[in-house]
């Protein structure tokens, strides 16, 4: 289920919508498979009625638990558009959350090997709302999906500044938005590696890119 174009705000453009990863789905995908190969071999063997019925019961539970999943995976999704990040879940009841782009402080993926051939993997946002830092599983390709959200905060800084300047007396070059400096943003990691919000490793990935940013 696409994310509903007409909660968008006038002007706001999606960048990038994603629903999770195939792997949500792995463990149900398995056992269904595995209760209908029994079920095919249970009727060609031609077992006892009590049996046949007790598997076909498992069948069809099985059936109904996948069913209940993959409507989860349908109605979950995780937004990014050129003024916020928005993540919704919920096939009944509708849970969501919003972060604007500007007060997103830092993002940050983590991927096991296993994660990294299947190209998923968690993502965590660090913001400076009340909701803190926000974490989210079963990305996919979360690497590009951090880039994505940097390049939408770039844009997104550039129009604000633009607006507060205002119509100018004629056209020239615009100056860059303002951003924290790469040592503002390596103290706040620091901080955030000594609180143990992130890990020794991150922190040095993290590092290392901020310092090829200069």
């Amino acid at each position: 289920m696409p994310f509903p174009r007409k909660l968008l705000n006038d002007d706001e453009s999606i960048a990038l919508e994603l629903h999770p990863h195939w792997w949500f789905l792995a463990a149900h995908v398995v056992v269904l498979v595995v209760a209908v190969v029994v079920g095919i071999v249970v009727l060609i063997a031609g077992v006892h009625v009590a049996l046949t019925a007790a598997v076909g019961i498992a069948v069809l539970a099985a059936l109904i638990w996948f069913g209940v999943r993959y409507a989860q995976w349908s109605t979950t999704n995780f937004v990014v558009t050129s003024d916020r990040l928005i993540f919704r879940h919920g096939v009944l009841s509708k849970h969501g959350i919003e972060i604007p782009l500007e007060r997103v402080n830092t993002v940050f993926f983590n991927q096991t090997i296993f994660e990294r051939l299947l190209g998923a993997g968690d993502l965590s946002i660090e913001s400076g709302g009340e909701t803190g830092k926000q974490s989210f599983s079963d990305i996919r390709r979360p690497s590009l999906v951090q880039n994505e959200i940097y390049r939408q905060m770039e844009a997104n800084n550039a129009r604000m500044y633009a607006g507060r300047q205002g119509p100018g007396p004629g056209p020239g070059p615009t100056a860059p938005a303002a951003q924290p400096s790469v040592t503002d943003q390596l103290d706040r990691l620091d901080d955030l590696r000594k609180r143990g919000v992130i890990t020794d490793a991150e922190f040095a990935e993290k590092k290392a890119e901020l310092l090829r940013r200069m």
